[in-house]
């Protein structure tokens, strides 16, 4: 079955089954594979993307689902609150090995697009469900901090 998805702000059309999950559609069909397969439950955040901007879990989220919103990758992710996380990543060192970085960033973008100063306990609800096996959940917060400075 064909459907067209809105997808880093190119309308797509992809073939599969309207269950489909979205990372499936994005890793498989579509080779953008900055989206992650963690655990397939929606628990661990690798595979976090935005639809109209909110972050979901693309590994439970069926193609149907999405319908005319716009997806967008970690490929995609543009804008102010983006540029200032990605520098503040770089400054504070969060990165270890690296493997849950995308579902972080779409995360804490996500994050400060709605609150541009967010407070430990804003940051802690927001990043919950984002799991870092290496455990830099300190230089995530710093970081979030940093780029809330940086893109007032």
């Amino acid at each position: 079955m064909t459907t067209t998805l809105t997808i880093n702000g190119k309308a797509t059309t992809v073939n599969a089954e309207p269950d489909t999950p979205l990372l499936w559609v994005l890793r498989g069909e579509m080779q953008l594979v900055g989206t992650k397969f963690g655990c397939g439950k929606a628990l661990c955040g690798a595979c976090t993307v935005h639809l109209d901007g909110e972050a979901v879990r693309s590994c439970v989220t069926p193609i149907e689902a999405v319908g005319s919103r716009e997806v967008t990758t970690i490929e995609g992710l543009k804008g102010k609150e983006a540029d200032a996380l990605r520098q503040a990543w770089t400054e504070v060192d969060v990165v270890q090995c690296g493997y849950c970085q995308s579902g972080q960033l779409m995360s804490a973008c996500a994050l400060l697009r709605k609150m541009p100063k967010p407070s430990d306990d804003d940051i802690t609800n927001a990043m919950s469900g984002n799991i870092c096996r290496c455990g830099t959940y300190p230089r995530i917060r710093a970081a979030i901090h940093l780029a809330a400075e940086t893109a007032a």
